[in-house]
């Protein structure tokens, strides 16, 4: 997928949040705030955007998200458990209406047996349910992999919500 794809995902996903009147926000690690430049890309996003977290590091995790030390002690951060914690704090800190949180492994290294450059959780939530968390392994490099886990976290958002 190109840029030109994640910005028609992003404006379909806008147009679904402003009709509803609705707003979105997302926690991320190894993607770097790219899911909220995909976002904020579309002209008027401020209508259904107003806050995103990049919490790269584990202590940005713990301060900003509510995520528990215990947590990424016994799980680490590239976890099911982390990811959970992350979307759940970014949907009460944001007061939105939606959220995604993403923990990987982008490489080139940083990878173990267990878990492998291309691991990547996510987790998504909304303000009326219980959040979920799904594990993806995406190939290539750096980029590659980052670009894949926007454009997962995208159509996610708009096949499960929206």
């Amino acid at each position: 997928m190109n840029d030109s794809e994640l910005y028609a995902r992003s404006a379909r996903l806008g147009a679904a949040l402003k009709r509803e009147n609705t707003f979105i926000t997302c926690a991320e690690s190894c993607t770097g705030g790219w899911v909220a430049k995909t976002i904020t890309d579309v002209s008027g996003s401020a209508g259904w955007f107003e806050r995103g977290f990049v919490t790269y590091g584990n202590q940005a995790k713990i301060d900003l998200l509510g995520v528990r030390p215990k947590t990424l002690e016994q799980h680490g951060a590239v976890s099911d458990p982390v990811v959970l914690e992350m979307v759940s704090g970014a949907l009460r800190a944001a007061s939105a209406d939606y959220a995604v949180a993403i923990s990987g492994i982008a490489g080139p290294d940083g990878g173990t047996i267990e878990k492998p450059v291309g691991t990547v959780w996510f987790g998504f939530a909304n303000a009326d349910d219980e959040p979920f968390s799904q594990l993806m392994h995406f190939e290539g490099d750096r980029e590659a992999v980052r670009r894949q886990a926007v454009h997962f976290a995208l159509t996610t958002l708009l096949a499960t919500f929206l």
